[in-house]
């Protein structure tokens, strides 16, 4: 990263011409996005985002990605406040933005082996479905998220719709994916009213300490989509990270997350946890192509491909516990 170029177009954004930079280091995690932590004269703490070299053609740009930041910001949704865009590639080599820095771990091996993380376990899975109804309050249409296109009429026949066209693109047939996809065709709940969902809401993008959330982090793959998707998302085995007890996210029981969201419709819950499953089965062997292709090596990325037959195994057992109910 190029310091002289990004502390010239800080002083320019700020109006403050004696701005600093007094320390820049590369965050750990981001697997598609960069997350550098910057030390700015004045005691001010904040986080770039940028693009790394190889992104998820599914995953919004940083330009869009602020615009969600702001309007969580301002429905209420506790995450890093959203500072300055910059959306000219030649400051840094990709457009980027700047957020406040919070305090807190979002490391999910750490966060679901504790007790007290997050107020206790039942406290932090409340507060966690209050995050998501604070999230699913923001509805369409909205000028200023326009670059999310029309709401879908039916959000699962649209899941299902897109998994299918993200396995048509792969190398190679995913027999188990599609029978999984085929499941939930055949047991799709009726169309609700799309939302804002985040879509990446679980353990390792919800930023934790003592006294509770601190922050909901990654909204590159937000979208209009039923509420329920979120829900389903966080109590998906797969972000369990081994504490499968605690079915919200490894955290906490699926209980309290209901409690703290308000009205809840299981079923509906379960059917996206099974939508979970095939939908990051699918991410991870598109991040596997990431490192096969030569696009960007990376051991990180290798090892992603190595949890799709882990995650295949539990989509057979989810359909065929539905089929057998």
């Amino acid at each position: 990263m190029d310091e002289a170029r990004l502390t010239a177009w800080l002083r320019a954004t700020t109006g403050d011409a004696s701005l600093a930079i007094e320390r820049a280091s590369l965050l750990s995690g981001g697997a598609i996005q960069q997350n550098w932590a910057i030390d700015v004269s004045g005691g001010r703490s904040w986080v770039l985002r940028t693009d790394n070299a190889a992104t998820l053609a599914v995953s919004h740009g940083r330009a869009q990605e602020f615009c969600l930041l702001r309007a969580a910001f301002a429905a209420g949704v506790t995450v890093p406040e959203p500072l300055f865009l910059c959306e000219d590639g030649a400051v840094i080599g990709a457009p980027f933005f700047v957020m406040a820095r919070v305090a807190g771990t979002a490391a999910a091996h750490r966060v679901v082996r504790s007790d007290t993380l997050g107020g206790g376990r039942e406290a932090c899975v409340r507060a966690l479905g209050r995050e998501l109804a604070r999230i699913h309050s923001i509805t369409p249409p909205r000028a200023d998220l326009a670059f999310l296109g029309p709401p879908p009429d039916d959000p699962c026949r649209a899941f299902i719709a897109d998994q299918r066209a993200a396995l048509d693109r792969q190398r190679h047939p995913r027999p188990v994916l599609e029978w999984g996809l085929r499941h939930l065709e055949r047991t799709a709940p009726p169309p609700v009213a799309p939302v804002l969902v985040h879509n990446d809401f679980r353990t390792g993008n919800i930023m934790l300490d003592e006294a509770g959330v601190t922050a909901v982090l990654d909204w590159e793959f937000a979208l209009w989509s039923d509420p329920h998707a979120d829900l389903g998302w966080l109590c998906a085995k797969c972000w369990r990270f081994g504490n499968d007890a605690n079915e919200a996210g490894g955290i906490g029981p699926r209980a309290a997350l209901y409690e703290g969201y308000g009205a809840v419709d299981d079923a509906r819950v379960r059917w996206w946890e099974l939508a979970a499953h095939i939908r990051w089965a699918s991410i991870a062997v598109d991040q596997a192509e990431r490192h096969i292709s030569g696009v960007e090596r990376s051991l990180e990325l290798a090892l992603t491909g190595h949890m799709v037959p882990g995650l295949e195994w539990e989509i057979l057992r989810i359909v065929e516990a539905r089929d057998a109910a």
